[in-house]
C-alpha cells in the first residue's frame, strides 16, 4: 500500500484527535516499519489493521466509522494534491466513472507498483448510478467515505445505498440516487 495512505491516516488522527493520540497509537501498534512512513514509500497493507483496530479501542469509535471518516479525509487530500482530476468536472456522476479509467491510470503513472482497487459505474438514468467496488483489501467503508465526500464536494443531494456481494476478491455495490 502506498505510503500516502499511511501518512494521511496519521494526519487525520492528529487533526481529529491529537498528535499525542497518533504517537500513542504508533507505540502500541508494534509495526514492522516502526510507523515511519513516507508518502512515496510502499508498505505492507497489514500494518493498517492494528492501526485502525487500536485507534478504534483508543477513541471508542467503530472501525467502520473511522474508515468512512478516513475516506472523507482522503478525498479532500486528493482534491488538494491532484486538482487536475477535477478540472471540468461538475458532479459525482461525472467524476466517479473516471476513477478507474482515468484517476487510477494516472496514479499508476506516478506509482507503477500501486495496487488500486477496481471501480466500475453504470448509469441507469439521469438520477441513478450503480458503482461496483472490488479489492482484495476489502475496504468498502473507506470506499463509502470517499464516495460520500465526493457527493459533498459537488454539493449534491444523493442518497447512497450499499450492498455486499461477496466473491473473491470481495465486491460491494453502491447505488447512488439523486433526489
Amino acid at each position: 500500500m502506498k505510503g500516502i495512505v499511511f501518512t494521511e491516516f496519521l494526519e487525520m488522527i492528529e487533526d481529529k484527535f491529537s498528535f499525542e493520540t497518533s504517537e500513542r497509537l504508533l507505540e502500541m501498534s508494534d509495526l514492522p516499519s516502526g510507523g515511519i512512513y513516507t508518502s512515496v514509500g510502499t508498505y505492507d497493507f497489514q500494518e493498517m489493521v492494528p492501526l485502525v483496530s487500536n485507534l478504534s479501542s483508543m477513541v471508542g469509535a467503530p472501525i467502520s466509522e473511522l474508515l468512512k471518516e478516513f475516506g472523507g479525509h482522503l478525498f479532500k487530500v486528493f482534491v488538494e494534491k491532484f486538482p487536475n482530476f477535477f478540472k471540468g468536472i461538475h458532479s459525482s456522476f461525472e467524476f466517479l466513472p473516471l476513477v478507474d479509467s482515468y484517476v487510477h491510470m494516472e496514479v499508476k503513472k506516478l506509482y507503477p507498483d500501486a495496487e488500486t482497487p477496481f471501480f466500475s459505474c453504470t448509469q441507469s438514468g439521469p438520477k441513478e448510478m450503480t458503482m461496483f467496488y472490488r479489492s482484495r483489501r476489502n475496504l468498502p467503508d473507506l470506499a463509502e467515505g470517499l464516495i460520500r465526500a465526493c457527493i459533498h464536494y459537488f454539493g449534491e443531494h444523493i442518497s447512497l445505498e450499499r450492498e455486499s456481494l461477496g466473491g473473491d476478491p470481495p465486491e460491494t455495490r453502491f447505488i447512488l440516487t439523486k433526489y
